[in-house]
C-alpha cells in the first residue's frame, strides 16, 4: 500500500518515474498549472500591492479533486514539477491546496529523470522556495497588466483579436526595425580584382588583390577596376613568401536552451516550438526496450553550461574507450556561463553517454533521433581535444601590387570527427609551390559587387539576438515566435520573418505611446530585476510599483491620443460588391487576407481573395486562393471549395506542364533561385 504521493506536472513524466519507485510510492500528474489568473478581467488588484486573484483552472478541477482524495490517504506528499520558476509556482499552488490534508508536504527537485536522480531527490526534500515563486508571480502579473491594458486599446484603434505583450512586442519591434533598415538601404557598388595563376606544378589557382603600394585596395567603379586590371596584367608575379601557421579550433560548449533551438533550426530545420516539444519527450522519458522507461536528456530549459562531475568523467571514459587517447584532452573541459545564469541547473546533455544514438535508433521517432543525436554529439564533442588546422598563405608580389590567397587543412580532427563544421572541409588545398617562384598569369578577373542590406531574421538569428539583448528567457522564445505569427504581425517566407503591414502599424503606434515598454534596454533590465527577485535581492511588490506608475501614465495618454487606423489598414481594390455595388476592400482575417465590402456593417458581403489564377482542375471554373491552416502554414486551394477540393502547398504558376498535362508550381532553392516545377511527382519537368 502506497504511503507517499509524488506529484509531477506531466503524465509522461509520471509514467517514467513510476517505473523507478517501489510500491510505497504513487506518482500522479497535476496536468500542469492547477491555478491561474482568471481568463476574464485583470485578476490583479493594482491598488492593494498587486495582489493576484488566483482561480482553479476549470479544466483542472477534477484532477485536483482526485489528487486531494489520494493525498488524504497518504502519510507524506512530494511535489516534483520541473526545476524552474514555473515548476516552483505549480508546487506552491499544489501546496496551498494539499496542506489541508497533511502537514508533511515537501518539494523535491531533479534535473534528469533517471533512477539515481530520483532517489537522490527523495533523499533531499525541501520547502517550496518562495523567492522563485515571487519571481514567477511578478513576471506573470507584469505580463497580465501589459496584455490586459494595451490589447483592448489595439482592438478599438486597430483591429479586434490583437494582443500586445511586454516581450512579444519588443521582439516584433526588432523585426520591424530590421525591415526598415532593408527598405532604406542603398546599395553601394564596389569591385574586386582576382587573378588566375599557375606555377611549375601547372595547377591553376585563384589569388585576390589586397593592396596597392601597401595600402588596402578600394575600387568603387568599373573604370577604376579596368585600369587596375590593365596595369596588373603587365606585371611579373613572384611568390614572395609562403607562410604556415597552426591554428587550434576548440569545441563548443554543450547546449543550453537557446543554442539548442538555434542549432536545431540550422542543422535539422526544426522550429523553436518543435525543438522544445521533442526535447520535452526526451526529458520526460521513453521506452528504450524491454519495458525500460528512462529520461534520455537532462532538463531542457536552462541557461547554464555547468555539467555534473560524474557526467564529465563518464564522457571522458567513453571517449577514451570508443575513440582513442589522442582525442581526450589531459584535463576535463569546463565552460563559463553568462552572467545571471541559473547555476543550479545543468547544460542539456544525455543522461548517459552509453545510450548512443545508434543504440536507441529503433526506439525513437525520426525527429527524436535527429534531436537526440545533435545533443549527444554536442556534449561528447565538448569534452574532446581541440582540432588542429594548418593555415597556408601565399604572399605574391606583382610590382606595386600585393596579392594573397590562403587555405587551411585539418591536421588533427579532434572534436570535429564527432561534431563537424561543413565549411572547414569544403576548402581546397593550394598547389605545391616554392618561395621566389615566378608565376604565370592566366587571367585577370575584375568582379562587380554591391553591398547587401542586413538579412531578415530567421528563428535562429532572432533567438540569438534575444539572448544577447537579454529579452525574455530561453524557455519563452518558442511561444514568442508562435504568438507574433498567430496575430498576423509577421509572415515566414523561406524561413525568414517579414512584418505584415498590420505588424508595422501596431509597432509604430506602440513605440509612440509606450516608449519604455517597447525599449530593448528596459525589457532587458526588467529581466535582470526579476532575477534579483529570485535571488532575494529585490522585493517583487516594489518592482511592480516602480513599473506601474509610469505605465499607467502612458496608458492614459495613449487612450486619448493613439491614432485610429482601422480604415488605413484596408487595401482598396477595383472590385465591386455584387450585393450593394460598393467597392470591395482587402482585410486581414484569422486565416489570412480576404475581400470584404467597404459598406460594412450595412453590407456584410465577403469572399476569398483569389490570385487571379484559374484552378488547375480542368472541370472547375474557380480561381486559386491563398489560405492558411490553423497552425498558420500557407497553402493554396480553390475558391469553389468545398465543391472543388484542389489543394497545393506550393503556389501554382498558372501554367500547365507541357510534358504530362499537370500544372506547374513555384519552387525555390539556393542553387537555382526561383524556378517552376511540375506538381506531378512522377514528372521531372522544370523550367
Amino acid at each position: 500500500m502506497a504511503k507517499t504521493l509524488v506529484i509531477v506536472e506531466s503524465p509522461a513524466k509520471a509514467k517514467t518515474i513510476n517505473k523507478f519507485l517501489g510500491e510505497e510510492y504513487l506518482v500522479k500528474s497535476s496536468m500542469g498549472h492547477i491555478k491561474d489568473l482568471p481568463r476574464k478581467g485583470l485578476g490583479v488588484d493594482v491598488y492593494k500591492d498587486f495582489q493576484p486573484r488566483y482561480h482553479i483552472i476549470p479544466k483542472k478541477a477534477k484532477a485536483l479533486e482526485k489528487l486531494k482524495e489520494l493525498a488524504d490517504k497518504m502519510q507524506r506528499i512530494y511535489l516534483a514539477p520541473d526545476p524552474d520558476r514555473e515548476g516552483e509556482a505549480i508546487s506552491w499552488h499544489l501546496y496551498s491546496e494539499l496542506k489541508k490534508t497533511t502537514n508533511d508536504v515537501k518539494r523535491i527537485v531533479f534535473h534528469e529523470i533517471t533512477r539515481e536522480a530520483i532517489r537522490d531527490a527523495l533523499a533531499h526534500p525541501r520547502e517550496v522556495d518562495q523567492r522563485l515563486v515571487n519571481a514567477q508571480q511578478a513576471r506573470r502579473i507584469l505580463d497580465r497588466i501589459v496584455g490586459y491594458k494595451i490589447s483592448p486599446l489595439l482592438w478599438r484603434k486597430v483591429r479586434g483579436g490583437l494582443s500586445a505583450g511586454r516581450v512579444q512586442s519588443v521582439t516584433l519591434r526588432l523585426i520591424c526595425e530590421r525591415e526598415k533598415e532593408i527598405k532604406s538601404f542603398k546599395p553601394e557598388e564596389y569591385w574586386s580584382i582576382h587573378t588566375k595563376l599557375q606555377g611549375k606544378s601547372k595547377e591553376i589557382f585563384e589569388v585576390d588583390l589586397e593592396k596597392i603600394a601597401d595600402k588596402k585596395v578600394k575600387i568603387t567603379d568599373q573604370i577604376q577596376a579596368q585600369e587596375i586590371s590593365s596595369q596588373l596584367a603587365k606585371e611579373e608575379f613572384i611568390l614572395e613568401k609562403i607562410a604556415k601557421r597552426e591554428k587550434k579550433r576548440f569545441p563548443f560548449p554543450p547546449f543550453i536552451t537557446s543554442t539548442l533551438q538555434q542549432e536545431a533550426a540550422r542543422r535539422v530545420h526544426f522550429s523553436a516550438k518543435r525543438t522544445m516539444r521533442i526535447a520535452q519527450q526526451l526529458y520526460e522519458g521513453l521506452d528504450i526496450g524491454g519495458g525500460e522507461m528512462v529520461g534520455l536528456i537532462t532538463y531542457m530549459r536552462t541557461d547554464s553550461f555547468r555539467v555534473a562531475q560524474s557526467a564529465i568523467q563518464e564522457a571522458r571514459g567513453y571517449i577514451r574507450k570508443e575513440f582513442n587517447q589522442e582525442c581526450l584532452p589531459p584535463k576535463p573541459r569546463y565552460y563559463r556561463s553568462r552572467k545571471g545564469a541559473q547555476e543550479a541547473h545543468e547544460a542539456i546533455r544525455p543522461t548517459s553517454c552509453y545510450r548512443t544514438p545508434e543504440r536507441l535508433r529503433e526506439h525513437l521517432t525520426i525527429e527524436q533521433q535527429r534531436l537526440y543525436g545533435l545533443i549527444w554529439n554536442r556534449f561528447l564533442a565538448s569534452q574532446m581535444r581541440e582540432a588542429l588546422l594548418e593555415k597556408r598563405t601565399f604572399n605574391i608580389r606583382a610590382g606595386k601590387f600585393s596579392l594573397f590567397c590562403s587555405n587551411s587543412r585539418v591536421r588533427f580532427k579532434g572534436f570535429l570527427s564527432l561534431y563537424p563544421e561543413d565549411r572547414i572541409f569544403k576548402e581546397k588545398l593550394l598547389p605545391a609551390l616554392e618561395e621566389k617562384e615566378t608565376l604565370k598569369l592566366s587571367e585577370v578577373l575584375p568582379r562587380q559587387h554591391f553591398t547587401q542590406p542586413p538579412p531578415r531574421y530567421s528563428e535562429a538569428s532572432l533567438i540569438k539576438v534575444l539572448e544577447e539583448e537579454g529579452i525574455g528567457r530561453p524557455s519563452t522564445y518558442a511561444s514568442i515566435m508562435e504568438t507574433i505569427k498567430s496575430r498576423d504581425y509577421v509572415e515566414s517566407h523561406k524561413g525568414n520573418f517579414h512584418p505584415t503591414p498590420l505588424g508595422e502599424t501596431v509597432i509604430e503606434l506602440l513605440v509612440k505611446s509606450f516608449p519604455d515598454i517597447l525599449n530593448v534596454r528596459f525589457t532587458s533590465q526588467m529581466e535582470d530585476r526579476l532575477d534579483k527577485v529570485e535571488e532575494g535581492k529585490e522585493n517583487w511588490i516594489d518592482l511592480l510599483h516602480s513599473f506601474y506608475g509610469p505605465f499607467a501614465s502612458d496608458l492614459s495618454r495613449a487612450q486619448r491620443e493613439m491614432r485610429y487606423v482601422k480604415k488605413e489598414l484596408e487595401e482598396k481594390t477595383d472590385k465591386i460588391c455584387e450585393k450593394c455595388g460598393s467597392p470591395m476592400v482587402i482585410k486581414y482575417g484569422r486565416f489570412g487576407k480576404f475581400l470584404a465590402c467597404s459598406n460594412f456593417p450595412k453590407c456584410k458581403n465577403s469572399r476569398p481573395l483569389t490570385l487571379e489564377i484559374r484552378c488547375p482542375r480542368k472541370d472547375c471554373d474557380g480561381e486559386v486562393v491563398q489560405r492558411r491552416t490553423k497552425k498558420r502554414r500557407t497553402f493554396y486551394g480553390c475558391s469553389n471549395y468545398p465543391e472543388c477540393n484542389f489543394f497545393s502547398w506550393d503556389r501554382p504558376a498558372g501554367k500547365g506542364c507541357p510534358e504530362c498535362g499537370s500544372f506547374l508550381v513555384e519552387k525555390y532553392s539556393k542553387s537555382k533561385g526561383r524556378y517552376l516545377k511540375c506538381a506531378n511527382k512522377e514528372c521531372s519537368y522544370s523550367e
